[in-house]
């Protein structure tokens, strides 16, 4: 029975998934990599590459043919989402101690100074 070799880029081993045909579509392979792996199709998709020649396959109705070898890796359904997060100091009370400069002189500070220097800013 025709069948391809697959991966997760993790992986050491192949597994295989077996299909009638000398060519699997690349919809089909990634369904039954899916099912096989217990994977959902709602919070991940797969990208799929050729284990010999690194070339990805992009389109769904791509046939692969038997017993090829690919790479498989998990990727988000939306794409990578980007996170902003906006910190907002607010301090009415005095901060101890007087604000100073850092001496600079010697090119490098520690690293509690910096958050010492940085922490003034923040609040001054």
């Amino acid at each position: 029975m025709p069948c391809v070799h697959y991966k997760f880029s993790s992986q050491l081993s192949y597994d295989a998934v077996t299909f009638s045909g000398l060519h699997i579509p690349l919809c089909d392979l990634k369904r039954q990599i899916m099912g096989r792996e217990k994977l959902k199709a709602t919070n991940c998709d797969l990208q799929i590459s050729n284990a010999q020649t690194n070339k990805e396959y992009t389109d769904d109705n791509a046939l692969i043919a038997k017993n090829s070898s690919v790479i498989v890796r998990r990727i988000p359904v939306g794409g990578v989402k980007g996170t902003s997060k906006t910190c907002v100091v607010s301090r009415t009370e005095p901060v101890r101690g007087p604000s100073k400069p850092i001496d600079d002189s010697s090119g490098c500070i520690s690293l509690t100074q910096l958050i010492k220097q940085t922490f003034l800013e923040l609040c001054a």
